[in-house]
């Protein structure tokens, strides 16, 4: 194993979504001692509130969970993050299943036992894929760059400096460039549990508007953004 995948894991969080107790403590435990954080959620609802709040560089997830079940909460996340690597792990062989789960982009799928050897391959997969992925040229315009690690906006190498909603607002925009963000979408990923006002929207985009140099964002009016 690479030292310097075990470098770059040390600065990486992980969320393990899992319902069996024993099973995500041994493997959490495991992998807190190469990883920065490991985050662990018992049922997919859970997992997604800690995605929403703790954002992970990596999600491993059982399928089989209560409330929502494994597939039911990488579309969740995929409907914000298209590039977040992503690893289900399962008993089932269930060819619904499956064909459900490749539409999802799944970096890999991996049968119980676990072994850590065998998981710590597919996570050296998945830190190389994050180091690809960091940076994200914009389709709109090929002079604005994201990089997602550092989460700066750059137009033409000069930095354009946002606060945490601004960042929230342009990161669901960026990953979904080729479809309109709705409103419904916005408040969820953006505000959280806060309430999201016509108002706060409105000055949001205003002031987003104000630091980046060129028209980038249409609004659909009652519907929702996306970058043009």
């Amino acid at each position: 194993m690479q030292n310097e995948f075990i470098i770059r894991l040390q600065n990486l969080s992980i969320l393990y979504a899992e319902d069996e107790i024993g099973i995500r403590k041994n493997i959490a435990d495991s992998l807190g001692y190469y990883a920065k954080e490991v985050y662990q959620a018992s049922n997919g609802q859970e997992a997604f509130e800690i995605y929403k709040d703790k954002k992970p560089d990596i999600i491993l997830s059982d399928i089989h969970m209560p409330i929502l079940n494994g597939i039911e909460f990488i579309k969740k996340v995929r409907a914000e993050n298209k590039k977040v690597p992503v690893v289900m792990i399962t008993a089932h062989t269930d060819k619904e299943y499956l064909l459900d789960a490749v539409e999802l982009h799944m970096e890999k799928y991996i049968v119980k036992p676990l072994i850590l050897e065998d998981l710590l391959n597919t996570l050296e997969k998945c830190v190389a894929l994050i180091d690809v992925n960091m940076i994200e040229v914009l389709k709109v315009d090929k002079d604005y760059i994201y990089d997602y690690d550092k989460k700066e906006l750059l137009y033409k190498e000069n930095h354009i400096i946002l606060n945490k909603k601004e960042m929230c607002f342009f990161e669901v925009l960026i990953s979904n460039q080729n479809r309109i963000v709705t409103y419904e979408e916005l408040q969820e990923y953006v505000w959280g549990d806060d309430v999201m006002t016509d108002s706060a929207l409105r000055s949001l985009v205003r002031n987003l508007r104000k630091k980046i140099p060129t028209d980038i964002i249409f609004n659909l009016s009652g519907v929702g953004y996306r970058l043009v």
